[in-house]
C-alpha cells in the first residue's frame, strides 16, 4: 500500500467531492476524484487507489454497477469500497453489500465515522498487500528452490560422470569451479602411464571366470589406491590394462616424478600380489610404460556414453613401451628419463623399433627410485587448490 494512502472519491456532485477531498487531504491522504462511474473505473486502472469512496446515485453507471465491475476484476477484487448515499440507509446498505461493498456511509458524512472506517479498511488492505508480497516472495523462493534442485540434479549427474574418470576430491573440485571442464578437448603437457598384466591371456584360458574376476578386482582395487595416492587421473581401464595421466585436468608439480613413483609403488605392490597369486597357481606379473609430452585430451564418444581420452604420440609411446616391458619392468624413453634422472637408477636396454615411430627409440628400464620427493596422499585427504 502506498504511503500516504491514495483514496478515489467518486461523486457527480462537485461540492460533495470537494468536501470529501479537502477533509481527506487535511488528514494526510492523497486524493483523486471522478465524476461518473465510467471515469471512476478508468481512474481505478490508472491511479490504482487503496480505497474508493463511491456515491451510489450517479447518471449512467451507478455506484452498484461500478462496485460489481471492480469486484469482477481479479486485480481489484479486494480493493476496499465504501458506498456513500443520501437514500434510505437500511435499504441501500443491503444493496451495497450485495454489490460487493465493504462498508456504507450515509450523507451527510460524519467526519469521525468516515476517518475511523477508512483507517479500518486501510489496515485490512495493508495486511492483504503484505500477504500478497509475501506470497510473491514465497513463489519466487519456490522457483529459485526448484531451479536449485534442478541444478543440483544436473550437478550430481555431472559429478557421477566425472567420478568415472577422476578421484572424488578432483571431481568435487571441478564441480566447485576449481578448474575448467576437463571433458572439453584441450591440449596439455602430460605424463602418461600404461600398465598391464603379463601372463594374463594364458591365465584366462586356464582359469574359471570367477577366478579371473576375483584377480582383476584385487588388481584394480590395489592399483586404484595408488593412483589416488599419487594424484593421477584414470584415463581408462580395459581388462588388465590401465592408463593413467598426470598433470591433467589440474596441473601438478613434478608430474613425471609422481608417475614414476606411482609405477614403482605399483611394482612393489604387484610383487606382494604375485606371491599370493602364485600360491593359487597363477603366474602373473605386470609391465609398465611411461612417456612425457604434449597431448590432446577430452571426452570422446556420443551422448550417454563418453570416455575420457588422451590422444597423441605421447600416449602411443607409453603404450608401445608397456608392450615391450617384461614383468617387473618400468620402461621409459630418453625424454622422460631427463625429467627424473636425479631420483632414479635406470639401465639402458637398447634402441627399439616401435610401431608407429619412424626412428628407433632409446629405451631405459627403471631399476629403483630414490626415497623422498613427492609424498603420496591418502584418498580421503582434501587436496590443495590447484591439485587433486
Amino acid at each position: 500500500m502506498k504511503n500516504p494512502a491514495k483514496i478515489l472519491v467518486v461523486d457527480d456532485t462537485q461540492a460533495n467531492a470537494k468536501l470529501l477531498t479537502d477533509l481527506l487531504a487535511f488528514h494526510g491522504y492523497e486524493v483523486v476524484t471522478a465524476a461518473s462511474g465510467t471515469e471512476a473505473l478508468k481512474k481505478v486502472d490508472i491511479e490504482q487507489p487503496d480505497l474508493v469512496l463511491l456515491d451510489i446515485i450517479m447518471p449512467g453507471m451507478n455506484g452498484y454497477e461500478v462496485c460489481r465491475t471492480i469486484r469482477k476484476n481479479p486485480v481489484t477484487e479486494i480493493l476496499p469500497v465504501v458506498m456513500v448515499t443520501s437514500l434510505d440507509p437500511a435499504e441501500e446498505r443491503i444493496n451495497g453489500l450485495e454489490a460487493g461493498a465493504d462498508d456504507f456511509l450515509a450523507k451527510p458524512v460524519d467526519e469521525q465515522e468516515l476517518l475511523v472506517r477508512i483507517r479500518s479498511l486501510l489496515r485490512i488492505k495493508e495486511l492483504y498487500d503484505t500477504v500478497q508480497v509475501q506470497s510473491a516472495q514465497l513463489s519466487g523462493w519456490n522457483k529459485t528452490l526448484e531451479q536449485r534442485v534442478q541444478d543440483q540434479v544436473k550437478q550430481i549427474g555431472r559429478l557421477g560422470r566425472l567420478k568415472r574418470f577422476f578421484s572424488p576430491q578432483l571431481a568435487d573440485l571441478i564441480i566447485a569451479g576449481g578448474t575448467d571442464d576437463p571433458l572439453k578437448a584441450h591440449r596439455r603437457e602430460v605424463t602418461v602411464v600404461f600398465l598391464d598384466l603379463r601372463g594374463f591371456t594364458a591365465f584366462t584360458e586356464l582359469s574359471e571366470p570367477e577366478e579371473v574376476i576375483s584377480v582383476l578386482n584385487e588388481y584394480h582395487v590395489e592399483m586404484s589406491k595408488l593412483i589416488l595416492a599419487y594424484e593421477g587421473t584414470l584415463e581408462h581401464f580395459a581388462g588388465d590394462g590401465i592408463v593413467i595421466i598426470f598433470n591433467d585436468p589440474v596441473p601438478l608439480p613434478n608430474p613425471t616424478e609422481r608417475a614414476v613413483r606411482m609405477a614403482s609403488a605399483m611394482r612393489n605392490r604387484i610383487g606382494e600380489l604375485k606371491d599370493r597369486w602364485q600360491k593359487s597357481g597363477h603366474s602373473l606379473d605386470c609391465g609398465f610404460g611411461i612417456a612425457h609430452g604434449y597431448a590432446t585430451i577430452g571426452a570422446i564418444g556420443f551422448e550417454g556414453r563418453e570416455d575420457y581420452c588422451v590422444v597423441g604420440s605421447v600416449a602411443n609411446l607409453a603404450a608401445r613401451l608397456c608392450g615391450e616391458a617384461k614383468g617387473g619392468q618400468i620402461l621409459i624413453n630418453q625424454k622422460t628419463l631427463g625429467k627424473i634422472e636425479e631420483i632414479v637408477k635406470a639401465e639402458f636396454l637398447d634402441h627399439v623399433s616401435l610401431k608407429g615411430f619412424s626412428q628407433p627409440v632409446a629405451v631405459f628400464n627403471i631399476i629403483s627410485v630414490r626415497d623422498g620427493g613427492v609424498d603420496p596422499i591418502s584418498p580421503q585427504d582434501t587436496p590443495r587448490k590447484g591439485a587433486l
